[in-house]
């Protein structure tokens, strides 16, 4: 089964991370910044991490330093805990990917990046994924979900069969893995630069980054029927040049005109 996107996706600027401005009030993956972006009128781009106790909530890092006044991994706490933790620059706490659901209400699509927990996209317990799946449960606006990480897709292939899928992609260079990786580690590595589980994984889409939306694979996808969405875009220009072969933005620093 091979869900489509939902025409939205394709329609409306996506703003990545929501309508974030921390200038504003709003940082990254915040319901301010979700909140704004649904004012304006975008799609939404948030990202998952798991609590100890596997909630999914909503959240970029893998540890709390960058984007908080605590510090940690997010996996160390509770949903409970993290609730109680303020983003910073707003006057509200991490957000659950429930909150998220709640609040946009199905207004605008949301598209969902399921954070790789492998550390090198390997084999993932799932827990993330179930989490997803069931607070997606009974949700009736346009969503997708995606991940650079082909074994969460496949997860959520069988949990939420009904929801479009897609692969996070980009380059994966070699020295964005360990330096002492050996053959099967490096085989890996090239299969997700050829985005090879694309079929297997039963994707409708990919979202590639825009300086690398040249490359053939990308094409043969997009020929095959797939839409090609792009991350991340930061001016007109970067957006000018990305649309020439991306089907839709993800963006972030400017406010993309919408059409």
């Amino acid at each position: 089964m091979r869900p489509s996107l939902h025409p939205d996706f394709l329609r409306l600027p996506i703003a990545h991370r929501a309508f974030h401005d921390a200038g504003s009030r709003r940082p990254e993956n915040s319901l301010p910044a979700i909140r704004a972006a649904i004012r304006e009128g975008y799609g939404i781009e948030i990202d998952l991490q798991p609590s100890a106790d596997g909630q999914a909530m909503v959240f970029h890092d893998d540890d709390l330093d960058r984007l908080t006044y605590d510090t940690g991994p997010v996996a160390g706490r509770s949903a409970a805990e993290l609730q109680r933790i303020r983003v910073r620059s707003s006057p509200e706490p991490i957000p659950t990917l429930r909150q998220v659901l709640a609040e946009v209400a199905g207004r605008v699509p949301l598209l969902i990046e399921i954070k790789d927990q492998s550390g090198v996209m390997g084999p993932t317990d799932g827990v993330l994924e179930a989490a997803a799946a069931n607070a997606l449960q009974g949700y009736d606006g346009p969503v997708a979900l995606m991940s650079f990480n082909p074994s969460s897709v496949a997860h959520m292939a069988r949990l939420a069969p009904e929801i479009p899928r897609g692969l996070t992609t980009y380059a994966f260079p070699a020295s964005d893995f360990p330096a002492d990786m050996g053959p099967e580690l490096n085989a890996h590595r090239e299969a997700l630069a050829a985005i090879a589980d694309f079929d297997a994984v039963e994707a409708s889409f990919i979202s590639h980054h825009w300086r690398d939306l040249d490359r053939p694979r990308v094409a043969a996808l997009k020929v095959q029927g797939a839409a090609v969405l792009c991350w991340t875009i930061r001016s007109t220009e970067e957006e000018a040049a990305a649309r020439r072969i991306a089907q839709n933005i993800t963006f972030e620093g400017y406010p993309a005109a919408q059409s």
